[in-house]
């Protein structure tokens, strides 16, 4: 007979736990607020889309987050702007220069309950300041379409809206909880790592609200992510007159990024994406400066020193007499993978959705976020908790506005489950730190 102790028994024992909840009135009490707030969380997600807040963009972030602070002093719980580090940044002409970032928002209740839940999003979006995608409107099929919608103001909105409900709950006073809302996630979360970890450290379950697929899939295992610049100085010269004396920047930065394309189907997993060449200038002049922008995509940790490798190999060697090559950058994420406490939580989710009347899937993605952050930090987490939508970072992104109620329910009643025990939080965090 199996002992208690051995972790594949107890690992059944939590799944066959929360397979035997069910909604209890305090629950469905819970769940019942939501629902009410279906018009509240609609507008506001709207409003606050309609707010450009690019990553890059300071007073719009500004003006966004002045509104968050607003709206979440609606909850019972301390709010406070957090100051975020500064970062580097390299300019298209291919210079270095400082970069500060906007504040982030920590809105804290219970810092002391005996389960910690660790809530992240953010309220940056990847459409600058001067994008011709700025207002919401509804299509035809009844769908949002705006810049964040999905990705993810009205993600935010409903975590809002969930944890509004779950104080509600006679139980609440068994879970703590702390939000981070970071401006900088679109570019790598380079100002709000080190929060991320930090909570991420002390939590015992993370909730992050990327936006789920249009069907409700959830986001599973998730690759490593490195973002790099890399500099290339030539030589000017005239074009005419003096072509040979030059060093052509561009020219060379070109053939660095076919180089860097060239690694693509050589590992399996691995991507390499060349996503801009900038430099040069007028045409009749031999171009001394270009940079080259790439992200790389990773499985695991030996294709990630694999890659690292090759990228160093490429940056050390010049195309040609004349340039100079300088790398910038590296990883920014590290994989999340399908670990025993993954699994455990996921399986939670499941349940807490079936009761709801919603199946619960999840399906591994190339993509990256918080989740990475928090999972490297010890914290199982599920990081796709918003809205139903698709198209982000587009111009047709869209949200479906019924998945504004049903996700919400779905979060609120994962904090009921773990206010009662009948999700084991301190189980989960358990077997994540057995896999560090």
């Amino acid at each position: 007979m199996r002992q208690p102790e051995d972790p594949a028994f107890t690992f059944a024992v939590g799944i066959a736990r929360v397979r035997a909840m069910r909604i209890d009135p305090q629950d469905q009490s819970v769940l019942d607020h939501v629902a009410a707030r279906r018009t509240a969380m609609l507008d506001r997600t709207v409003a606050w889309a309609n707010v450009n807040s690019g990553s890059r963009n300071a007073e719009g972030l500004n003006a966004m987050l002045a509104a968050l602070v607003a709206e979440a002093g609606r909850l019972p719980a301390e709010v406070v702007r957090v100051p975020t580090q500064g970062s580097v940044k390299v300019g298209d002409d291919g210079a270095v220069r400082a970069e500060a970032h906007a504040d982030a928002l920590k809105i804290t209740t219970r810092p002391e309950a005996p389960v910690q839940v660790v809530l992240t999003g953010h309220y940056d979006t990847v459409f600058p300041a001067d994008s011709g995608f700025q207002t919401v409107t509804t299509r035809a099929d009844g769908a949002l379409n705006g810049p964040g919608v999905a990705d993810m103001k009205g993600g935010i909105s409903v975590m809002l809206a969930a944890l509004e409900a779950f104080e509600t709950h006679p139980e609440r006073d068994r879970v703590g909880w702390t939000v981070l809302l970071s401006p900088d996630e679109e570019i790598g979360s380079p100002a709000s790592a080190p929060l991320l970890a930090a909570l991420g450290a002390r939590g015992h379950v993370g909730m992050t609200y990327e936006p789920a697929l249009a069907d409700g899939t959830l986001a599973g295992a998730r690759k490593r992510s490195g973002n790099y610049h890399l500099i290339v100085t030539g030589k000017a010269a005239h074009a005419g007159r003096a072509f040979h004396e030059g060093a052509n920047a561009v020219a060379g930065a070109a053939i660095v990024a076919a180089r860097l394309h060239g690694l693509n189907g050589q590992r399996e997993g691995v991507t390499v994406n060349v996503a801009k060449i900038s430099g040069g200038g007028a045409l009749n002049v031999v171009a001394d400066n270009a940079v080259v922008r790439f992200n790389v995509r990773v499985p695991d940790a030996q294709s990630a020193s694999w890659i690292s490798d090759a990228v160093a190999e490429i940056a050390g060697d010049a195309p040609f007499p004349g340039l100079t090559l300088d790398l910038h950058g590296g990883m920014t994420r590290a994989p999340k993978p399908m670990d025993a406490g993954q699994t455990a939580l996921f399986e939670a989710v499941r349940a807490t959705g079936a009761l709801l009347g919603q199946p619960i899937a999840w399906t591994p993605s190339g993509g990256v976020c918080e989740g990475n952050n928090l999972h490297a930090a010890g914290l199982p987490n599920i990081d796709t908790l918003g809205v139903r939508g698709g198209d982000i970072h587009s111009d047709r992104e869209f949200a479906w506005p019924d998945s504004f109620v049903e996700r919400a329910q779905l979060s609120a009643l994962m904090l009921c489950k773990l206010a009662s025990g009948e999700i084991d939080a301190h189980h989960l965090k358990r077997l994540r730190l057995e896999t560090l």
